[in-house]
């Protein structure tokens, strides 16, 4: 096979290896690409595979060219209609990106139409070029000639740029100013390489516009969505950083410390929450009412996250307050539901168990709105539930009443609650951990003070749910009633 190598062939081949080095290193970038979006990826994925892929047709023309043979000329005949119709795709896709980038709205739907009939056009008419020659021809060696209607086959890619340019002056406000200059660049240098090729026509300017243009629009799409994912990880930083602050500033509002009340000798308490999110929606409370009575609350918020932990701020102070006046479990949690419907649009509401108990008879009031049912030890026995009335959640209709009661604690009794995170702990298998579970688990720790209950019921349900993702709070309370000591 004979090659042609005069200057302006070595220009042309240097020109398809940089072009074709140039497409294939940045499909591989694209490829590998961590922070791109797979939209974008499969884009310049198919955008630079079509790129190659008219360089490659061009290159392979040349070659072939100045040989005869039958062979040769259908091999020829077939590069030049992939090179053409690859061509036209590639302003196409160019096309669309604009159309996407400019949002046009409702016009866009018929831009896309046009699009469409007008690539559909370019390609009927390469197809019947086949038979006419109406375009393009080769003559006996091979060699390529433009024809009477050559310029018919630019009609689509000059009907395409003409549309486009309208896009990018219309909508240019839209538009990133960076990306703007690169897709000016893509459209005009092509349009500057012909109009060079008209002093030099042997040299393929096109192709290096082409290549250059194409390579310099991903590097600046590529830049604007590397900026977005590092101002997504600054914002994505400082909402970690708030909200590792909202997790403490939430912990802080729950008594935590412990023992709780050392100086008094009647009674023992413990409690603990494991948010399943940076902050959670449960709570729990204790407080003294005054030297003989101690408020307890275990309270569960729908939802989950900051939402949940504004709303159960809001919950908790308005349960202490109004118990701090000397209410009975049954006002506090109507006082506090009627308050809590008001302006609640987002329609949010909490289950609570409130209770009083009275440090000197034993005797624990109690009112139950929608909560879980607490757990109870008498003394000398072994831990029952306690199924109570329960009454509607709080928040969710105004003027909503609740029934009190009361349980004996003897000395010794031990009282536990807790929230929905326990009982509905789901293992692997889709498993719930259960009331059974639950009680059977405080049966075997019965004789523990209510640190130890509550970290060995924290160890079965984390030993019962082992890797499966935990999708609620946990949070347990436990009292032990000791009575007074002569």
């Amino acid at each position: 096979m004979r090659i042609d190598l005069s200057v302006s062939n070595l220009i042309n081949v240097f020109f398809i290896a940089a072009g074709i080095g140039i497409c294939s290193l940045s499909i591989l970038h694209v490829g590998s690409g961590m922070h791109i979006r797979k939209e974008v990826k499969k884009y310049f994925q198919i955008f630079f595979t079509m790129i190659n892929i008219y360089i490659s047709m061009h290159f392979i023309r040349m070659l072939l060219e100045n040989h005869t043979g039958t062979a040769v000329s259908i091999s020829i005949r077939a590069v030049t209609f992939i090179e053409f119709f690859v061509s036209g795709l590639m302003i196409y896709m160019l096309s669309l990106l604009i159309l996407f980038i400019a949002a046009p709205g409702k016009n866009g739907k018929l831009i896309n139409i046009i699009f469409l009939v007008l690539i559909t056009v370019h390609t009927l008419g390469l197809l019947i070029d086949q038979f006419t020659d109406f375009y393009y021809y080769f003559d006996e060696m091979n060699v390529y000639h433009r024809s009477r209607g050559y310029a018919m086959s630019n009609i689509m890619h000059i009907l395409m740029l003409i549309q486009n340019i309208f896009l990018l002056i219309r909508y240019r406000n839209k538009i990133n100013k960076k990306l703007a200059s690169a897709l000016w660049l893509y459209l005009l240098s092509p349009l500057a390489a012909i109009a060079l090729q008209l002093g030099f026509q042997q040299i393929q300017f096109v192709i290096l516009a082409t290549v250059i243009s194409a390579a310099y629009l991903y590097f600046v799409i590529i830049r604007i969505q590397t900026e977005k994912y590092e101002d997504q990880q600054k914002e994505k930083d400082r909402l970690d950083t708030e909200l590792s602050m909202a997790t403490r500033i939430q912990a802080e509002t729950l008594p935590n410390i412990f023992p709780a009340f050392p100086e008094r000798d009647d009674f023992n308490i413990f409690a603990s929450m494991n948010p399943a999110k940076e902050v959670g929606g449960d709570f729990y409370d204790f407080f003294l009412l005054d030297d003989t009575h101690l408020g307890i609350v275990m309270a569960d918020v729908s939802g989950k996250g900051v939402p949940a932990a504004l709303f159960m701020m809001v919950s908790k102070i308005l349960i202490q307050n109004i118990a701090m006046m000397g209410n009975r479990p049954a006002d506090v949690l109507k006082y506090v539901n009627n308050q809590l419907c008001t302006n609640n649009h987002e329609e949010m509401f909490v289950t609570v168990w409130y209770g009083c108990l009275d440090l000197e008879t034993g005797i624990l009031e109690a009112a139950n709105a929608g909560h879980e049912y607490p757990v109870l030890k008498k003394a000398g026995g072994s831990f029952e539930m306690i199924k109570d009335k329960h009454g509607i959640v709080l928040g969710a209709m105004e003027g909503s009443k609740y029934r009190s009661y009361e349980l004996q604690m003897e000395p010794g009794a031990k009282l536990f609650i807790y929230t929905d995170g326990v009982p509905e702990a789901t293992n692997s298998a889709n498993e719930l951990f259960g009331t059974e579970r639950l009680v059977h688990a405080l049966r075997m720790k019965e004789t523990g003070s209510p640190k130890e209950i509550i970290n060995h019921i924290d160890s079965i349900v984390k030993d019962f749910v082992k890797d499966a993702p935990q999708f609620d709070d946990l949070t347990m309370l436990c009292l032990e009633y000791k009575g007074h000591i002569d």
